[in-house]
């Protein structure tokens, strides 16, 4: 069953895991809205009448707008908050040694204002990467059935699709068109590329043990599996093995 919906940046991904799931793609031009990219990428996902359990989206949409439209829909999510202001906006939210929850109210000259709630996560760093002290996270969250001291391991769930992206440049055609449509066409087909992978791997290298999927994708990697589409064209198209120069 497909439970969460990740929003990131213009790609919209469902996640169930420990498999990914790229299912729509949307060329965000300079005009559209953030507003409007996200309303576009729900309707596409409408007619398979899913549940969104949790929404995640990146700080890029931490803005008036997008927040009020996400509470209209009664869409439960959340998201990092921009930390704006050297002791007041949303700095001032940064205090004390314990997590904590609270509302915060976010005013724009030209969109008005958006009250929502506000879980501030303050963790110790003890000596990572030899920092330490205390590090804040503050998350903008409507209705998400979470504790305050477990959405911050929830919400780095979602950077997870960072590998996706790192895969996704593997099955990527390499060329230098600058048509934007046959870009956008070779982006597409390298995530259709992986959702392949992911289903091959999960219907048929995998099996149910104590009620968890055990997933075997070392037996199929996805270089493999690029390997023998690259056998496939080899044979069915042929390989040009010398280039001749015209004489003279």
């Amino acid at each position: 069953m497909i439970r969460i919906i990740i929003i990131d940046d213009d790609i919209i991904y469902f996640l169930e895991v420990p498999k990914r799931v790229t299912l729509a793609i949307k060329a965000v031009q300079q005009q559209n809205t953030l507003v409007a990219i996200i309303t576009y990428l729900l309707a596409l996902i409408e007619p398979l009448n899913l549940k969104v359990e949790r929404l995640y989206l990146d700080r890029e949409f931490f803005c008036v707008p997008v927040i009020r439209w996400l509470q209209a829909l009664d869409i439960p999510f959340e998201m990092p908050v921009i930390i704006r202001g050297k002791h007041g906006g949303t700095r001032q939210l940064i205090r004390g040694r314990r997590s904590y929850k609270t509302s915060y109210t976010l005013n724009s000259d030209k969109y008005g204002s958006v009250t929502f709630n506000v879980w501030i996560v303050c963790t110790y760093k003890n000596g990572k990467i030899r920092a330490h002290g205390r590090e804040f996270f503050i998350y903008a969250v409507y209705k998400v059935k979470l504790s305050l001291h477990s959405i911050h391991d929830d919400y780095r769930l979602c950077f997870g699709i960072e590998s996706s992206y790192r895969m996704k440049n593997q099955c990527r055609i390499k060329t230098t068109i600058k048509n934007p449509t046959i870009r956008l066409l070779f982006v597409a087909l390298a995530f259709l590329i992986i959702n392949i992978w992911i289903y091959l791997v999960w219907h048929y290298l995998s099996r149910l043990k104590r009620s968890r999927r055990q997933v075997f994708s070392h037996l199929f990697t996805l270089k493999q599996m690029l390997e023998f589409l690259r056998q496939t064209v080899d044979r069915n198209y042929g390989v040009a093995w010398e280039v001749c120069l015209p004489f003279g």
